[in-house]
């Protein structure tokens, strides 16, 4: 895996916070937001722990890293878009082993997020 780094620049404008999201892929993508929420969200215990076990336990598909989390397979599926639009995991579509379904695997695609505050 290559190395890749996501940036989240958060400035002061008018007495609130705003964030930019900066991903770096050969080419510069921003994403702005008026408040902070979805930054909460991305950076959640939650969340971390899920980054963690893509990157230990490399699970097959997300049934099998909500199984190993413990968690509802959709509160997880939630949480791997949110990770995914933001791109710091990528989801590998693959055929299962019986079957005609198609099962996706996440896979890690950053290994550093830098938070950056300016006021």
């Amino acid at each position: 895996m290559a190395e890749k780094t996501r940036i989240i620049d958060i400035y002061e404008k008018s007495g609130t916070f705003t964030s930019v999201f900066r991903k770096f892929t050969g080419k510069k993508e921003d994403y702005n937001y008026k408040d902070l929420a979805i930054l909460r969200q991305l950076l959640s215990n939650e969340k971390a722990r899920l980054l963690h076990v893509i990157k230990t336990k490399k699970p097959v598909s997300i049934y099998a890293l909500a199984k190993i989390l413990g968690r509802d397979f959709k509160s997880v599926r939630d949480d791997i878009i949110l990770l995914k639009k933001f791109g710091f995991i990528d989801l590998i579509a693959e055929h299962g082993g019986k079957g005609k379904r198609i099962r996706h695997r996440p896979i890690i695609t950053s290994s550093t997020i830098n938070v950056v505050i300016r006021i």
